[in-house]
């Protein structure tokens, strides 16, 4: 019993540190938020934020994480409105093209993420992302809706392009035009995959 009580109070105090994280990171920017202005919001020490996370980096690493799932839930649920598996993963990609015009996202994952803890590609979290589009392209293939292509290949190609347009989007002086230009450019890359029309001469 005191060990469950040891660890709820655990994961209470990284809740804590990582929702004034968040707020400061998106407030101020990653670089300009003290570790004792951090502690001092969740009313913890700064040897709470190193027992639990190491360091801000950590800490850093901990918001991320959680953005991330929330936004693998918002693009999931766009692809669960779409109609069919293809129009499913469009609109799954664009979901998540577009919530890099929210300045949460923007500052944190997109652009002081990056600048802390490197390549976005080599995060952990784009394993798991790169794992899933790789299996509805298979997916895809197998139904004959996608030409007979290297899952792998086709995967890593719409994912990275995916990020590099979040990166441009979030960095750009006009987030909504390059949004809007990025959508249609990413919309005729992927639509290369689809099998032609037996008329258009396949």
């Amino acid at each position: 019993m005191a060990a469950k009580k040891r660890a709820q109070m655990v994961e209470e105090t990284r809740a804590k540190l990582i929702q004034a994280a968040r707020k400061a990171f998106a407030a101020k920017g990653y670089a300009a938020s003290s570790m004792d202005d951090l502690t001092a919001a969740a009313g913890l020490t700064r040897g709470a934020l190193y027992h639990n996370f190491g360091d801000k980096k950590g800490l850093l690493q901990a918001v991320i994480d959680q953005m991330d799932s929330e936004m693998l839930v918002r693009m999931r649920a766009a692809r669960e409105q779409a109609d069919g598996a293809w129009r499913g993963f469009m609109e799954e990609s664009i979901a998540y093209m577009e919530m890099a015009l929210e300045p949460e996202i923007q500052r944190i994952m997109l652009l002081d993420g990056p600048a802390v803890l490197g390549d976005p590609s080599q995060w952990p979290n784009q394993n798991a992302c790169l794992q899933t589009t790789m299996e509805t392209i298979q997916a895809l293939i197998d139904e004959g809706t996608v030409r007979p292509v290297d899952a792998e290949a086709a995967a890593r190609l719409l994912n990275g392009a995916a990020l590099n347009a979040a990166l441009w989007i979030a960095a750009a002086d006009d987030s909504r035009a390059v949004f809007e230009k990025v959508v249609d450019a990413f919309r005729s890359l992927a639509e290369g995959l689809l099998r032609k029309p037996s008329h258009a001469g396949d």
